[in-house]
């Protein structure tokens, strides 16, 4: 037993390579004759048929200086939903953090996508999400589509169709995450295009950031113009703030520049304002003559236009009674 103890205390001062200096040399205190005291003094006799070992600390580097044994980005070990979220949020960390287009990059996203599918694996299959939601008089589907150049209009953030479910609205073509789904606080569009189809006829009404309390005239969210906490952006159509995540700077004809100066240059617009005019842009509401009559005057498109209208009403009354112009369905027509 006692050769045991003294073999058992001699690998725990030597061969441990987490703790090479050995557990009693912290105990105790230098001294003259601590440092005297060599390997072969504390060596017990190995009986003979056992090779002797020799220690070097070259030899017993097993590398960790290069931290082999750190947990791995996304590791693929986790077994439940629980831990695959886990990984995937570290892995989505590290993927901002690195360098665009890094071949680091690349790989952390190939990460990526394999824990999407394999948390996918995971899941109960009978636990399927509808195809339907009606929310906010939207009429989201559940989108088949795979192509990832889609964003999301809730998050602002990329839509990867390989790998997540997304919805569209059929009315107002508004885009978001599943998870995004019960976030939404936006109404659909098309009920205004409904109920109200009429345009903002003011050129860009401004009425100013203190009206709005310094408020996106959508979600509420503070903003200014210094860009702290959010940057304020004008929509040209409304003449109103937004933010950052409610007005993404895309171009729409306005059609009050267009009425009054026959402007056709797109300005930029919020969200909100860019799906409503894409709806309206085939309703008959504007009354040109009424609301601009000088426009025929400088404009001889105008002109022509109004002519052809007025001869297509000439011809009503045949249209009417032709079998033909009545199976083509030609006054139904846009």
């Amino acid at each position: 037993m006692e050769y045991d103890e003294k073999l058992v205390r001699f690998r725990q001062a030597h061969l441990n390579p987490f703790n090479k200096l050995g557990p009693r040399q912290h105990e105790q205190e230098p001294s003259e004759k601590a440092q005297e005291v060599t390997s072969e003094e504390t060596l017990p006799e190995l009986p003979t048929g056992e090779p002797e070992f020799h220690y070097s600390e070259h030899v017993m580097d097993l590398g960790l200086s290069e931290d082999h044994f750190c947990c791995p980005v996304g590791l693929f070990l986790a077994s439940d939903v629980q831990q695959l979220w886990q990984a995937i949020e570290e892995c989505k960390q590290v993927i901002l953090e690195l360098p665009e287009q890094s071949e680091k990059q690349k790989d952390a996203v190939v990460r990526l996508i394999h824990l999407w599918l394999k948390l996918q694996e995971l899941k109960d299959p009978n636990e399927e999400e509808p195809n339907i939601h009606v929310l906010l008089e939207h009429r989201f589907y559940k989108e088949k589509s795979k192509s990832v150049k889609q964003t999301c209009d809730k998050c602002n953030t990329i839509i990867w169709g390989l790998i997540q479910t997304w919805y569209i609205c059929t009315r107002c073509y508004y885009r978001c995450h599943s998870k995004c789904l019960n976030l939404i606080s936006k109404p659909c569009v098309s009920s205004k295009v409904s109920h109200q189809a009429e345009y903002e006829l003011n050129i860009c009404p401004e009425t100013g950031l203190d009206n709005q309390d310094y408020l996106c005239a959508e979600c509420r969210a503070p903003i200014s113009l210094r860009g702290v906490p959010s940057e304020a952006r004008q929509c040209d159509y409304t003449g109103q703030y937004y933010c950052s995540h409610c007005h993404w700077n895309d171009l729409a004809v306005i059609p009050a520049r267009v009425v009054h100066n026959w402007a056709f240059e797109p300005q930029k617009v919020s969200r909100c304002s860019m799906r409503y005019l894409a709806l309206m842009v085939s309703r008959p509401v504007l009354l040109l003559r009424e609301i601009n009559p000088l426009l025929f005057n400088y404009v001889e498109e105008l002109v022509e236009i109004w002519k052809l209208r007025q001869d297509i009403l000439l011809m009503k009354p045949y249209f009417i009674t032709c079998k033909e112009a009545m199976e083509a369905r030609l006054l139904l027509q846009d």
